[in-house]
């Protein structure tokens, strides 16, 4: 009995335990995917390492303009070469010291080494910002496709019920003698239509629930559910393409790396043109030791202490154009570095700019799309009430279904493009993700 009882306690705790490590919302919204996103994904959080250990090397760093110390104590026995052969006497020697240095002059070196350490703390947080950037964009797309295929599903579900009202009407006809066997096939025939579409659009949205699942990171028995906005609106009112390009280029992550990653090239360069110039350094060392059988332990160490002070300069003279090669190669990476961040700065404009033709498109289309799926709704309403009455042509119906099915998959198709490509055109412009 006592056995059952510490397994039911250990049992809840271990439960309890799990429910605090995965303590995830009943249902996410837009804001809370991103938010997760942000501090939880792999890839990100790797990031951010990488940027803890460019901290410790900025420390590191830092210190180099200070004086370092080292101890030392060694303890020995005299060997004594007697008739007999070498063998220890057993008499005890120790030495007692300390040393230290520090660089005066290295042509910059070391503020220079600061200061490329410094930079690349910075880049490392950068790159911590473009890779949450991306996953922002990645988790809003995946998110706008759930919500388009639940709308997509809605539809189809709406279209199915009439379908199944219009079997009931056509079985009752054909009983009656009044629409032939053709007819009341082509109505099932709709309605198994019908049925395989909306199990596809079912299987598109378990698909995309995966994948942003996916993007999120969460694990494959947990039940995810999304909050749905209340009213999704195609926005309209665009800032100026040049102005979300001028935008973007003064606030993105990854322009703002180029340019640092031109000022530690530059920062590279005096690095390594200071190698072959001269080193002064100062030095200093303190020394005693005692031997055995040569006076009292502590009157020995004062008597040997020792205490040199110097100062040491280092010419490099010829070091098989090690140092040379460097400061080329610097030069290299400087032109380089300025490269690359043109080319960030050409590819993020046609980003920006693509965004921008996209999202006009789709605002252009959607005013059209939405009109034509409303006057389609209307016909096949009417192409309905003319069933009731049994004054029908079943090819007509046929035909005003799949057209009004068409004009909903194009309807929600434009929609939702317009909708993202809204959000990344302000996302570009420096504007947080907002999907109300």
């Amino acid at each position: 009995m006592k056995c059952k009882f510490f397994f039911l306690i250990l049992l809840l705790k271990t439960l309890g335990i799990f429910a605090q490590t995965n303590n995830y919302p009943p249902s996410w919204t837009l804001e809370s995917c991103i938010e997760y996103a942000k501090e939880n994904n792999i890839s990100i959080n790797s990031l951010r390492l990488s940027k803890n250990s460019a901290a410790q090397d900025l420390l590191q760093a830092k210190e180099a303009k200070y004086p370092n110390l080292n101890g030392s104590l060694s303890q020995g026995l005299f060997a004594v070469n007697g008739s007999d052969g070498l063998h220890v006497n057993g008499a005890q020697s120790q030495s007692i010291g300390a040393n230290s240095s520090m660089t005066l002059y290295h042509a910059g070196y070391i503020r220079n080494n600061e200061s490329s350490k410094n930079l690349l703390v910075q880049m490392a947080d950068l790159s911590v910002q473009e890779a949450q950037n991306n996953i922002t964009l990645s988790i809003t797309q995946a998110y706008l496709n759930i919500l388009m295929t639940e709308e997509n599903i809605v539809a189809l579900e709406e279209i199915l019920t009439t379908t199944k009202t219009q079997l009931k009407q056509g079985d009752q006809f054909y009983k009656a003698g009044n629409i032939s066997k053709l007819n009341y096939l082509q109505i099932q025939a709709q309605v198994a239509q019908d049925e395989y579409n909306l199990i596809a659009a079912q299987n598109s949205l378990r698909t995309n629930i995966v994948n942003l699942k996916q993007i999120l990171q969460l694990p494959t028995a947990y039940d995810f559910q999304i909050v749905k906005p209340e009213n999704i609106v195609v926005d309209e009112n665009l800032k100026s393409l040049s102005e979300a390009q001028d935008l973007a280029q003064n606030q993105r992550p990854e322009v703002k790396y180029g340019e640092l990653n031109i000022e530690n090239s530059n920062t590279n360069l005096k690095i390594a043109q200071a190698s072959i110039l001269p080193t002064l350094s100062v030095t200093g060392n303190i020394s005693t030791n005692y031997s055995y059988n040569n006076g009292n332990y502590f009157n020995q160490l004062g008597n040997n202490f020792y205490l040199p002070v110097g100062l040491s300069l280092g010419i490099p003279i010829y070091n098989n154009r090690i140092y040379k090669t460097a400061v080329e190669k610097s030069k290299i990476e400087i032109q380089q570095a300025n490269l690359d961040l043109l080319n960030t700065k050409t590819v993020l404009n046609q980003q920006v700019e693509q965004s921008y033709i996209n999202l006009q498109n789709s605002i252009s289309q959607y005013e059209s799309a939405s009109k034509q799926m409303n006057l389609n709704k209307q016909s096949y309403d009417i192409v309905n009430a003319q069933m009731k009455i049994g004054s029908i042509d079943y090819v007509q119906l046929q035909q005003q279904r799949l057209t009004y099915i068409q004009s909903i998959q194009n309807y929600l198709q434009v929609k939702y493009s317009a909708v993202l490509n809204k959000q990344i055109y302000e996302f570009y412009a420096g504007n947080p993700i907002n999907i109300k």
